[in-house]
């Protein structure tokens, strides 16, 4: 484990955290791989009966690692784009315990996506979500194209997806993706509460119910490659690296 995810057993609750604040909790693949295994070292665990994910106070995360895709769309390796974030996405589909997830701050890229395959979501005041994949040359990605329009409507998926508007944390909540928006700061703390909540119900029922709720697992994992390929092949595309590159220079000056 790095120091960039944090993965600790809280009584019946796995939290994992990412702790990349100098880079606004960008992941990397060795982030992706982290958080996969902890989610899959959870599900014959009978001990874990939630997970939380948190990016700690202030951020949740800024997405992708902008630097990642631009040595990957640039690199003259097939396939150009490194296995873990997919198994990560594959992590999420076939995930069966609960997930929480506490935002406080941005959430970026799929730091928004990965939101839909949660099962409670908080926000704090200050939190932001945006998919500016458009912007960069790309496409939805983490069966987003899927989940968010049964989510929230095809419009409200539209703008965010293809238009890459953001949406603060009281429209995320009236969009029905964000159960409840908390003071600034308490994000986690409030998540903390809701996992003890989860916890304390009859784990079959709840997995159950969950199971009932949710879209089979290979529909999503069939959406994840779909979406996959195509990202793979805009990667490489000149509006991506282009894109890619002008942001690396921003960063830098």
């Amino acid at each position: 484990m790095t120091a960039h995810v944090i993965v600790t057993d809280e009584a019946a609750a796995r939290v994992i955290r990412l702790r990349r604040p100098e880079k606004k909790n960008a992941i990397t693949q060795e982030m992706y791989r982290e958080m996969s295994d902890a989610i899959d070292k959870a599900q014959n665990n009978p001990n874990i009966r939630c997970i939380i994910i948190t990016g700690g106070s202030g951020v949740f995360t800024a997405g992708n690692d902008i630097e990642d895709l631009l040595h990957e769309g640039t690199s003259r390796t097939d396939p150009p784009r490194a296995s873990n974030l997919v198994k990560f996405l594959y992590s999420l589909a076939h995930n069966v315990k609960p997930i929480v997830a506490a935002v406080d701050g941005v959430a970026m890229g799929i730091g928004t996506t990965m939101l839909f395959h949660c099962d409670y979501v908080l926000a704090s005041k200050t939190a932001t979500f945006s998919t500016p994949f458009s912007n960069f040359g790309l496409v939805p990605e983490g069966a987003s194209s899927l989940l968010m329009p049964r989510s929230m409507g095809q419009q409200r998926a539209f703008a965010m997806l293809v238009m890459g508007r953001t949406m603060t944390a009281d429209e995320a909540r009236v969009a029905g993706f964000v159960n409840v928006v908390v003071a600034p700061g308490h994000a986690e703390v409030e998540a903390r509460k809701v996992a003890r909540e989860i916890c304390a119900l009859p784990a079959e029922a709840v997995a159950i119910s969950r199971r009932l709720l949710k879209l089979p697992p290979e529909d999503v994992t069939r959406r994840i490659d779909q979406e996959n390929h195509l990202f793979t092949e805009r990667m490489r595309s000149t509006e991506a690296i282009s894109a890619f590159q002008a942001f690396v220079a921003r960063t830098k000056e």
